[in-house]
């Protein structure tokens, strides 16, 4: 993993993008998992932004199977 510092920027992650049958897969880069409570089970959400042309990542804790049900 390279973990690139610039005082004028950000911190920025590079991950690899593997094939995995028909589509691809990466890893999330354990510092961007720093608050998350490892004995939680959660979703990462990607979201792309077409106004800034950008894709965010969120991370939330995962609904129990009746809630997500609920919500459909």
């Amino acid at each position: 993993m390279c973990v690139c510092y610039d005082y004028k920027r950000s911190m920025e992650f590079r991950r690899k993008l593997y094939t995995r049958g028909s589509s691809y897969e990466t890893t999330i880069p354990m510092p961007l998992l720093f608050s998350i409570d490892k004995k939680k089970k959660y979703d990462v959400v990607f979201v792309y932004e077409a106004e800034t042309n950008k894709w965010v990542i969120r991370i939330e804790e995962a609904k129990k199977e009746k809630e997500k049900y609920k919500e459909k």
